[in-house]
């Protein structure tokens, strides 16, 4: 089943005024459905499809010629970074807008040659898997266990298949294929287990130095690798708030999974109801509401504005929302049921930043949705409307390469 993703108007939009349209995020988080169903008329041609890579690198002006009619996508772009110098030429000579479309999973390498070859002429878009509200157009799961163990990759939902296979084929296919291209690794056990442990540390601050000890590898080496996991789409690191409070807070990122699902296989759950009653159920429900929240944003073509507090007094709050110089604090907790201490972290920085807050959320599982002291008390499915107000705009993610 093929449903209407949040992207999809905007991303027509986009094409009608850019020459060059970029789309980029996870392996197999639709970002070939998305094109198709947005451009069902225009030519499409694969790069994973060794066929076509061979006719595209062996002669790339008649490769692109054959389509400069009715324009194309061309799927997994880093493939065959050497048609961006011939699609610079081509946008160059015929300034009609919706020429290309590309998309691209690893960022690394798909920015260097966007940098180099398509400055100024690509609009970037960034497609995550299904959020809830996506994944619920196919069927509306019971609670949020179900969603953490499910994850939200669309090949979960429309096909049915088993979370555990299909992660656990992901991740295969991932470390054999992507990370045997983009870096050189002796031993695949090690990063495998370093992967692992990346998952059991899930809301946590990403500390290079412990993993390494734990691995047996150097610090330098878990840095490098967690670069590859970003560039990858696997791994996000959010980064720290920051002010003239500065000497007195945390400075290192907190790690989350793009996909919760795919954290929840790694952590080795086999079934749904091992989640409920398990430590890191906490986590995986914080990482289930931080990635709904950048979706929102990403869907919105609007930047990410996610942030977190913590400092050397232990006072935190899970996100901090930019919203242009002051900020919204949101507390996640996966209880169904509200407790005072729930607002500690908002309640502290509201006083240490009173000039910086503007509004305060707690999300959680419970349906009760009144405000307590000044926050709001909100269930993760129902965030999308408070979240995701504002109206989605041209210039959010359109990034220009100078």
């Amino acid at each position: 089943m093929k449903i209407k993703r949040d992207l999809e108007a905007i991303v027509r939009q986009i094409a009608s005024q850019y020459r060059v349209v970029t789309i980029t995020g996870p392996r197999q988080s639709g970002k070939t459905t998305l094109c198709r169903m947005a451009f069902p008329d225009m030519a499409y041609a694969s790069l994973e499809n060794p066929d076509v890579l061979d006719l595209a690198t062996e002669d790339p002006v008649s490769f692109l010629k054959q389509y400069r009619s009715a324009g194309v996508i061309l799927d997994e772009i880093q493939n065959a970074p050497e048609l961006l110098s011939y699609i610079q030429g081509i946008v160059d000579e015929d300034d009609l807008p919706g020429q290309f479309v590309l998309t691209g999973s690893h960022q690394f390498s798909l920015m260097e040659g966007i940098s180099q070859s398509l400055a100024g002429r690509t609009a970037l878009i960034r497609l995550l898997p299904f959020s809830i509200s996506e994944a619920n157009q196919i069927r509306k799961l019971e609670d949020a266990d179900e969603y953490i163990f499910n994850g939200f990759y669309p090949g979960v939902w429309d096909r049915s298949l088993n979370p555990v296979h299909y992660y656990r084929d992901y991740f295969e296919t991932y470390v054999q294929r992507d990370v045997r291209q983009m870096i050189q690794i002796k031993d695949l056990r090690v990063f495998r287990n370093f992967v692992r442990l990346c998952a059991g540390r899930v809301g946590q601050i990403f500390n290079a130095s412990e993993i390494a000890n734990n691995l047996g590898v150097s610090s330098h080496t878990v840095k490098a690798w967690v670069s590859v996991l970003e560039a990858s789409y696997i791994v996000y690191l959010m980064e720290p708030f920051s002010s003239n409070i500065g000497k007195r807070l945390i400075k290192s990122p907190k790690l989350y999974f793009y996909d919760v699902g795919f954290a929840s296989y790694l952590l080795g759950f086999s079934a749904c109801d091992q989640i409920f009653a398990d430590r890191m159920k906490g986590p995986l429900f914080e990482n289930l509401v931080v990635m709904e929240l950048l979706k929102i944003r990403y869907n919105a073509n609007q930047d990410n504005n996610l942030y977190f507090y913590r400092d050397r007094q232990q006072h935190e709050v899970d996100v901090m929302l930019k919203q242009g110089g002051r900020y919204d604090c949101v507390e996640i907790k996966s209880s169904a049921t509200f407790r005072k201490d729930f607002l500690k972290g908002i309640t502290v920085v509201n006083q240490l930043l009173p000039d910086l807050v503007k509004d305060s959320y707690l999300v959680y599982s419970g349906e009760m949705t009144s405000a307590v002291k000044n926050t709001r008390l909100v269930n993760y499915r129902e965030i999308r409307p408070i979240f995701g107000g504002a109206k989605p705009f041209l210039n959010g993610l359109l990034m220009f390469f100078c």
